[in-house]
């Protein structure tokens, strides 16, 4: 059964943003627990560097709108921040101490990523910001719902899609069913934008943060200012 909670109300369609990122983690059945911890909490390590921190509160009067949810059947995601505009350093931290403070929520094992999208789409959908951006992580090929391909070529008209990819650990390569380098190639023909979107490879779940990183000041820093729709 999926499971969807509501937005908060922090953010309103109506106040400026220069960018929304929305984050999907993915947490099919190929992820183990303690891979869930690491992909997490390389989110939270990733928000708390200096260098990020800095990205995200450069301009307060037109913020980054950040949301984070989880992600693995057809009709299974769920939030874990909703909306929230990261205007100052009280209101970063916040966010990054409920995302430390999450449990796995309980979904289907399988792996539909052009539901997850759509998931994502929706929810940047229901902003009003200068820039859409939509981030999923993954490390495995989806194995149901609606093929990703046209999908993500349909809502790369409005939004950008970019993906961190997770490479199999070396002690449990033997438990992985995708070459890193097949895997890499599928999402850039079948998940990210055409031409606009981009990959970052995290070399394991223990490489997430720091790939994280890197793909958060990559997104940050290539925004356009410009005008609101």
């Amino acid at each position: 059964m999926g499971c969807v909670f509501v937005l908060g109300a922090s953010a309103t369609a109506a106040e400026p943003c220069r960018q929304a990122l929305a984050l999907g983690l993915d947490v099919s059945g190929s992820v183990d627990s303690l891979e869930y911890q690491l992909q997490l909490h390389g989110i939270v390590a990733a928000l708390n560097h200096d260098s990020v921190r800095a990205a995200f509160l450069n301009m307060p009067d037109t913020p980054v709108r950040l949301a984070v949810y989880e992600w693995s059947g057809p009709t299974d995601h769920a939030i874990i921040l909703p909306w929230t505009d990261i205007t100052t350093e009280t209101v970063l931290q916040s966010a990054i101490s409920t995302l430390n403070a999450h449990t796995r929520t309980p979904l289907d094992p399988s792996t539909a990523i052009g539901e997850a999208l759509l998931f994502g789409a929706s929810l940047l959908n229901d902003t009003k910001c200068w820039v859409k951006t939509l981030d999923i992580s993954g490390d495995g090929k989806s194995n149901t719902g609606r093929p990703p391909k046209p999908i993500a070529q349909e809502l790369s008209r409005s939004i950008t899609i970019n993906a961190l990819i997770i490479a199999p650990d070396p002690v449990n390569s033997n438990q992985r069913r995708v070459d890193i380098g097949e895997l890499v190639a599928y999402f850039q023909a079948n998940v990210i934008s055409p031409k606009v979107g981009f990959t970052e490879t995290a070399q394991g779940f223990k490489d997430y943060e720091t790939a994280m990183k890197r793909k958060l000041l990559r997104e940050l820093q290539t925004v356009v200012i410009g005008q609101l729709d």
